[in-house]
């Protein structure tokens, strides 16, 4: 019999996790006879109506399969050759997508210091200095994540505030939502108050990390924006043959707030995680808790012996931090267990 892991429940990303049932539900629904290729299909339809009622009668969406695809994708609606994408040091688009953004569309990639993984105006207002100066690439977009790679979260007026002070220098503000809905969920808010409302312009949407087999989207709040999105998706090498079983995914998870529920409780999870270990001496908090990541600093003792026994990530190998993801299936159990021995991991080996 096949298993995934000799480990019990992965605490290294919410990637980790399977599929919600309701996910694998839409799909054996969605593979019923012969269905038109390439999103001429009733279950794109269908999808496209849902992101409309979450995000507005003027965005569209477009289904994809990855969330690098989906930002490259994006920032390519908007980026000339000689532009620059501001964006925080811990971003996604710079750390983890291997350069894609700079290979694909040729733009660079101007990284600002950031010590919760979030910017505001005033990180951003020095790099405009160079506006109109043909020996510098162009600012013109600028890219936060929701929530950050810190596990940290924008406000919407944070939101606001860079949307506004972007739209008056003629920059685009983007949003790699890879988890927006943990956002929305500890925020207590709509996906709608984080994006179009907060003044968005376009932004990626990630279902893996939430329940999806393997489902993003590109949402682009802006229609004058959109005219080149299929070309480039096509180009980019997002668009799928058979969209119906990517488009019935992003709608199950957009249908009776199923987003939230998982969102919020992956997010539940990861509190009780933090609390579980907060008392214990020579552990603190890098970050806040603000999603479904913890990222504590451990002995580097315990950090060797948990790691014998459970998935996760160093986060900074010089300050011992690392970062314990929670999915939408993981359990008070899981977490219990994982705390306990946490807790003996610690208790053996303090202050090493």
């Amino acid at each position: 019999m096949l298993t995934s892991t000799p480990f019990p429940k992965s605490f290294a990303s919410d990637n980790h996790a399977g599929v919600h049932p309701a996910v694998l539900t839409a799909i054996l629904e969605a593979n019923a006879g012969d269905a038109l290729a390439y999103g001429g299909d009733a279950w794109t339809t269908a999808m496209e109506d849902a992101f409309r009622a979450e995000f507005g009668a003027r965005a569209t969406a477009y289904p994809m399969f990855n969330g690098t695809g989906a930002n490259v994708v994006g920032l390519g609606l908007v980026l000339r050759a000689y532009d620059a994408v501001l964006c925080p040091a811990t971003a996604h688009i710079h750390t983890n997508e291997c350069g894609a953004a700079e290979r694909v569309l040729g733009a660079k990639l101007v990284t600002l210091p950031t010590d919760d993984g979030k910017i505001s105006v005033d990180d951003v207002r020095g790099e405009l200095s160079v506006l109109g100066n043909e020996h510098h690439s162009q600012p013109r977009v600028i890219s936060i994540s929701q929530v950050t790679e810190c596990g940290t979260c924008y406000t919407a007026d944070e939101i606001a505030e860079l949307a506004e002070f972007a739209h008056a220098h003629g920059l685009f503000l983007h949003m790699d939502g890879a988890r927006l809905a943990n956002a929305a969920a500890e925020l207590g808010c709509s996906l709608r108050s984080l994006t179009t409302d907060a003044g968005v312009d376009l932004l990626s949407f990630g279902g893996t990390k939430n329940g999806a087999m393997g489902a993003e989207a590109l949402v682009v709040l802006r229609p004058e924006l959109d005219s080149p999105a299929l070309f480039l998706r096509k180009q980019g090498m997002q668009l799928a043959s058979k969209m119906r079983f990517v488009s019935a995914q992003l709608t199950a998870l957009l249908t009776d707030d199923l987003w939230r529920e998982n969102a919020a409780h992956a997010n539940a999870m990861a509190h009780r995680l933090a609390d579980g270990v907060a008392d214990l001496p020579g552990v603190s908090l890098r970050y806040p808790v603000q999603s479904n990541a913890v990222f504590p600093a451990l002995p580097e003792k315990a950090i060797a012996e948990l790691q014998q026994r459970y998935l996760f990530h160093v986060w900074d190998a010089a300050e011992n931090v690392v970062r314990w993801v929670t999915a939408f299936d993981t359990t008070p159990e899981h977490v219990d267990a994982f705390v306990a021995d946490i807790r003996l991991a610690v208790q053996e080996n303090p202050g090493s």
